[in-house]
């Protein structure tokens, strides 16, 4: 019973194949790219050069081995850059090696207190303005390497180097640079050797011909006697005070630059998701030893990771390999790094941060109304530095959510002498003076009803209401008010949210009415949700998921997968099925192809649920012969064969063994993905790693989805580490 594929950014079990197929070329390109990053940084930091390696080494194998975070890769970052000066300054170098290694202890106490986790809570649209400003800051700052100067410290002072640079004469650096982005970018259209890993391809392949005809091209410098130079640490000579703040920085600032990398690792794959306080341990356990040896502050490196992930590494395995290269290489080796042209990583470089600056981000951020604090993000990381530009993103979206929280609408229309006051959204005390105004505004004596349409209202705002309406009444008018409506506003419930509705028993004769009630209603209450509809109707729909199941009306796909409009491309018919290619059903033939191949899917999911009557009836055999019912339902007797031949299926929560027409509503599942199968253009598409299928079971009582395996316990529960190991 086939489920969902691998794909080729997911983790997997750790496994020599996959190790040497994927991890270790991964970590040959990042420790290609490590190491003149890790020298630049400790030379800005007025560190020894030694120690930017040391870290880098540090961070590969020790937090590779203990971090949470699988594909992300530690050593010395940028964003740190300015409190080491600092504290080289006033400290030295080895009272900072000091700091460092109490920062690493301090960051385990953090992990342990679990702590980390907090880091979820950070908008979607500050992680991405994240990446998309470290790419463009990254960006800027290697086109000045390709053109042969030097990468300044902010991105003010690099655009404004720039005319400088182009006015000078760099030819062979140029050439170099250009013809690595060149490489970087083609390697991969060509099928058949795109496995291994373009940045390293275009690394290799510039360096041979530069160490031959353009020896006046700047390279790679190393250390002469590396381990002469280590400095070990040493107590700070300073007050108390100073110490502790000391330490208390590098720990906070290196545990929310590691935190903020590892969620961002996140967006980039599809594999096994962080233990973020895990990472905080093995962050702290990298430092306590980078201090302790001499090395520099540690922390994640998105640059690094993004490296990683985009090299095609599965396991912690490429993060690890990466600091053995680096210390292999700088002890017995470095000789053949100084061959490399700075140019040439400049170009890496170049192509993985303009990476960063996804679309499709920009236009799902753009369809949630979340473009604003995106670009907010994106712009203070890149001219005012990471924290900054973080905080500046945090602050804006807070902002926009408590608007939103506290945004009311207020709206009075008057007909043959009755006035109609609206009341939308959530009512607090921010909105009492507008609303006030709005129903002072009502003639005196006049009729009036007042429909309340609100997720909730405040005290503050119940106690104004009241007063108008006494003051109305008492002045001759009359108020018409549903205090239903007010007692369920007034107590919160966030089910309503969720499901505004209410299931009820309405007689035969008013069915019609109800619907044409409900249509009205939700034109009434569908001003918030306006906005993204328009955008829909105008942008056409791009839809990530392709959701087949059945027609039973007690399944709901948007309420089950929490979605919303446009993103999901649905197929409803009788028992969820997918009849094999050339089966003569066009319906669902040119649903399934429409969706992979113009809409471009990300994964197609097949929902079988419990208490299906298609699976009864296919038990019973008790469907009128020759009726188009009982025609369709033949297409289900390969489930019938393979739910025979199962042992029995359990409820992974209730530990109940499902009822026969459930055990064959769940090998149903498993039947129409490999039916879906015998499409070309999903053979392709899951071959290339741009399509997942992925096997649903909704248990309609229990109101829970379980996810479909292919072997046993054919069921578990659908939360996202289960799903994950279900993927896998």
């Amino acid at each position: 019973m086939p489920t969902t594929s691998p794909s080729p950014t997911a983790t997997e079990r750790v496994s020599w194949r996959s190790v040497l197929h994927h991890d270790l070329p991964a970590s040959l390109v990042v420790f290609l790219i490590a190491v003149p990053l890790s020298l630049g940084i400790a030379a800005a930091s007025g560190a020894p050069l030694i120690a930017g390696l040391v870290a880098a080494v540090v961070g590969g194998v020790v937090a590779g081995v203990l971090g949470g975070s699988p594909l992300q890769v530690s050593g010395p970052a940028a964003g740190l850059t300015v409190v080491v000066a600092g504290l080289v300054g006033q400290f030295g170098w080895a009272a900072t090696a000091g700091i460092t290694c109490a920062a690493g202890l301090v960051q385990i106490l953090l992990g342990v207190t679990r702590i980390g986790r907090l880091a979820l809570s950070l908008s979607p649209a500050v992680v991405h303005g994240m990446l998309a400003g470290i790419g463009v800051t990254i960006a800027v700052q290697q086109v000045q390497v390709v053109l042969g100067g030097k990468a300044q410290s902010s991105l003010i002072e690099n655009v404004a180097a720039l005319p400088t640079q182009l006015i000078a004469h760099h030819g062979h650096s140029v050439v170099v640079g250009v013809l690595t982005v060149a490489i970087v970018l083609a390697w991969p259209r060509l099928p058949k050797v795109k496995v291994i890993p373009a940045p390293l391809v275009a690394v290799v392949a510039v360096t041979a011909p530069a160490a031959v005809f353009m020896v006046d091209v700047a390279r790679v410098a190393l250390p002469d006697r590396p381990l002469q130079e280590l400095i070990m640490p040493a107590i700070p000579d300073g007050t108390p005070w100073e110490i502790v703040t000391a330490v208390l920085t590098v720990a906070l600032v290196a545990s929310v630059e590691s935190l903020l990398s590892a969620v961002a690792v996140d967006k980039l794959h599809r594999g096994r998701r962080s233990n973020l306080d895990r990472e905080l341990i093995g962050q702290g356990a990298a430092n306590a030893v980078s201090g302790a040896l001499g090395g520099m502050p540690v922390t994640g490196v998105i640059v690094r990771s993004s490296t990683n992930v985009t090299a095609g590494a599965r396991t912690r395995a490429a993060a690890v390999l990466h600091g053995l290269w680096i210390a292999a290489f700088v002890l017995a080796a470095g000789s053949m790094l100084e061959l490399i042209p700075m140019a040439a990583l400049a170009g890496v470089l170049l192509v993985t941060g303009l990476r960063l600056v996804q679309l499709a981000h920009i236009r799902t951020l753009r369809r949630h109304d979340e473009l604003l604090v995106y670009i907010v993000t994106a712009a203070g990381v890149a001219v005012l530095g990471l924290a900054e530009g973080v905080l500046a993103g945090l602050a804006l979206a807070i902002v926009r959510v408590l608007y939103r929280l506290a945004r009311a609408t207020v709206t009075t229309t008057e007909n043959d002498g009755l006035w109609t006051v609206r009341i939308r959204g959530t009512l607090v005390f921010l909105g009492v003076a507008s609303l006030v105004r709005t129903l002072r505004s009502i003639p005196a004596g006049a009729r009036v009803r007042v429909n309340l349409d609100v997720d909730h209202l405040d005290h503050a705002a119940y106690e104004a209401i009241e007063d108008w309406r006494r003051g109305h009444i008492a002045r001759g008018g009359s108020v018409e008010l549903n205090r239903a409506a007010f007692r369920a506003a007034m107590h919160f419930d966030p089910a309503r949210r969720l499901m505004p509705w209410q299931p009820q028993v309405i007689p035969e004769p008013d069915q019609r009415v109800s619907m044409l009630d409900g249509i009205r209603e939700f034109e009434a209450s569908a001003e918030l949700i306006r906005p993204m509809l328009a955008k829909l109707a105008a942008d056409g729909q791009r839809p990530a998921q392709l959701f087949i199941t059945c027609a039973d009306s007690r399944i709901v796909p948007t309420m089950i997968t929490t979605s919303g409009p446009g993103d999901q491309f649905c197929v409803r018919n009788i028992g969820n099925l997918v009849p094999p290619k050339g089966s003569n059903s066009n319906s669902v033939d040119a649903a399934i192809e429409y969706a992979v191949d113009v809409l471009g899917v990300k994964s197609i999911v097949v929902c079988g649920h419990s208490h299906c009557g298609a699976a009864a009836a296919a038990l019973e055999a008790n469907v009128p012969a020759g009726s188009g019912l009982q025609n369709w339902l033949r297409h289900l007797e390969p489930s019938v064969r393979r739910a025979v031949g199962l042992p029995d299926i359990v409820d992974p929560a209730t530990g109940v063994k499902l009822s026969p027409a459930d055990k064959l509503s769940v090998a149903n599942v498993g039947v129409q993905l490999a039916n879906l199968r015998s499409f070309a253009c999903v053979r392709t598409a899951e071959a290339e790693g741009r399509l997942e299928l992925i096997g649903l079971w909704f248990d309609i009582g229990a109101a829970a989805a379980r996810l479909v395996l292919d072997r046993e316990p054919y069921l578990v529960r659908a939360d996202e580490e289960l799903a994950t190991a279900g993927r896998r």
